[in-house]
């Protein structure tokens, strides 16, 4: 599904990740053991959606190494890296939205900077995604192509 399709079927947050990573994955799994309402959708940087948006957004398509967040599927705005990770925690239920609000307590360079260490040792530490079976059927909805 492309970018302005998926768009027209409305509202709703949308996390772009990594697709090939390990560890991007298993935070995906994580998130949605946490957020069971549906409001928070998912979609690879690699898939269509993921790459029309970051057409859209004039950001860099080949660039796998930041996690995106759209507010909303329109993507009217989107914010990146550790900002991304802060507005995501923030949109789950019991005290992960203070860790995502003290998360923002720290300067945004430092955290970017964390941020891109961790980005860059990803791989090594926990490789590549090899596809597995979601453990609850019902998160498939979740996915965007």
């Amino acid at each position: 599904m492309d970018f302005e399709s998926q768009n027209r079927k409305g509202g709703g947050a949308v996390l772009l990740y990594d697709g090939a990573c390990g560890l991007c994955n298993l935070v995906v799994r994580f998130l949605l053991r946490r957020e069971p309402t549906g409001r928070l959708k998912f979609a690879t940087l690699q898939g269509r959606f993921g790459q029309a948006a970051l057409a859209r957004l004039g950001l860099p398509q080949e660039d796998f190494d930041s996690v995106v967040y759209l507010p909303r599927k329109d993507g009217a705005d989107y914010v990146i890296k550790s900002e991304g990770v802060a507005a995501v925690l923030e949109l789950l239920p019991g005290g992960w939205p203070r860790v995502g609000r003290g998360l923002r307590l720290v300067p945004r360079a430092w955290r970017d900077y964390g941020y891109g260490v961790v980005a860059r040792m990803r791989y090594r530490i926990f490789g590549e995604y090899k596809p597995t079976p979601l453990p609850d059927a019902s998160w498939a909805a979740r996915f965007i192509d």
